[in-house]
């Protein structure tokens, strides 16, 4: 699967594949696409004890990149979603971002259809 995103600003692109019962996740996006991040998302009962699937991450950072936020976001919701271990990577650059557009990258990512 490939999606993109069209932002106000700049665009998104999202791919995600199987790799076997597993998922890999990349975005990429703005001027400067890169990696980032990796963010590996794994299933779990949510600790509410209610039946319900939650998912424990662990994330590496390139040294003063912000891209954890919206790779956690997706991978998380992978994992709780469809059940399997998910990586995210990738990352989203533009120069000189204000708070506004930044939210407006967030809620895209949130908003997205994995």
């Amino acid at each position: 699967m490939r999606s993109e995103i069209t932002l106000s600003f700049s665009k998104i692109t999202i791919s995600a594949e199987h790799l076997g019962k597993d998922m890999l996740i990349t975005v990429a996006g703005g001027d400067k696409p890169h990696i980032g991040t990796v963010v590996l998302a794994v299933p779990r009962d949510s600790l509410k004890g209610d039946g319900s699937v939650s998912a424990t991450s662990s994330v590496l950072n390139v040294t003063g990149h912000k891209d954890e936020a919206v790779c956690r976001m997706l991978a998380e919701k992978a994992a709780r979603k469809y059940g399997v271990t998910v990586v995210c990577t990738g990352g989203f650059h533009v120069d000189g971002m204000d708070a506004g557009q930044i939210e407006e990258v967030v809620s895209a990512i949130r908003n997205f259809r994995i």
